[in-house]
């Protein structure tokens, strides 16, 4: 038996289609065929059942399933080693980042090209979602990282933050808005919106959690007209008169040019903190590790990681 036998019999196996796992492998469907029968005939039992629409594993298949998986594993884990031993870092690393986190305070567009120059061998992907669902598929095991909007709330156990952002919460509004007056105002309450349709992003983001934890502070709950994943599509909304945007901190010069004017919020203060987060216990593979290092290095001094 083979370990590219092993690789194929559970590459069928999530894919629940001969076509669709030879193209992920790469190689023709063929050939994934012949080496999966060959490894049933040496077994002396099918392993797949081929009559439906679906490929699904046999009785005999799902009971060999963890055996496979952990064959291949342990290989893996013995090339990790040697690449340790050898200073040779590649692998695949899966991220996590929240809608907004890409910024010119923390350019990670730059930082991950500049590691892949470092390590070609490394495979990186992108995800983005909200900041509680990352961080659970984070404690999961499912991401290696994760750039995720935080509030004052303690994230799940388990988990290390350092912040990467930490900026004032403003409220955005159309120039006519009577929230502005009287002129001059240089501030606005937060009770002040407690009747005002509200333009936020989603559930999940530490930006609404950070908004719905001070209005409960201050005793109402916010009426949130819109909510969108990209802080652009809140500003546009705001500039159409839809409601009062609650965004991260921008130039008077930019909200202007965006049609907007902008307030700090106070009483209390809101702000809008972005953290790279990582399982305390370090990553699992060699390739994480080491992207989370070079993450670290870049981030720009706010505050020391802090451990759940």
């Amino acid at each position: 038996m083979e370990l590219r036998q092993l690789q194929y019999f559970l590459t069928v196996v999530e894919e629940a289609n001969f076509t669709r796992a030879a193209a992920r492998l790469h190689v023709a469907q063929p050939g994934v065929s012949a080496q999966i029968r060959q490894m049933e005939r040496e077994l002396g039992q099918p392993l797949l059942d081929r009559s439906g629409r679906r490929v699904t594993t046999t009785e005999a298949g799902e009971a060999v399933l963890p055996y496979a998986r952990a064959a291949l594993a342990a290989v893996e884990g013995m090339r990790q080693t040697v690449d340790e031993f050898t200073g040779l870092v590649r692998g695949h690393v899966t991220i996590g980042v929240v809608s907004g986190a890409a910024t010119d305070e923390y350019d990670l567009a730059a930082l991950l090209a500049d590691f892949h120059d470092e390590h070609p061998q490394v495979e990186i992907s992108l995800t983005e979602d909200t900041s509680a669902r990352m961080l659970t598929a984070l404690r999961r095991g499912e991401l290696d990282l994760a750039v995720v909007g935080v509030t004052d709330d303690d994230p799940l156990p388990g988990t290390s933050l350092q912040v990467v952002i930490d900026t004032p919460l403003i409220a955005a509004m159309t120039p006519r808005d009577p929230l502005l007056l009287p002129v001059g105002r240089t501030a606005l309450p937060l009770a002040a919106l407690a009747d005002r349709p509200l333009i936020s992003l989603p559930r999940g983001t530490g930006i609404r959690g950070a908004l719905e934890r001070a209005c409960r502070q201050a005793g109402f709950q916010p009426h949130i007209a819109f909510e969108a994943a990209a802080p652009s599509l809140l500003t546009r909304f705001a500039a159409r008169g839809l409601g009062v945007a609650i965004l991260p901190e921008i130039p008077p010069e930019a909200a202007a040019a965006l049609g907007l004017r902008t307030l700090p919020l106070t009483s209390p203060r809101l702000r809008g903190r972005i953290a790279l987060a990582w399982p305390t216990d370090g990553p699992r593979t060699p390739a994480a590790k080491a992207l989370l290092i070079r993450m670290r290095e870049a981030l720009p001094p706010v505050e020391p990681a802090l451990d759940y």
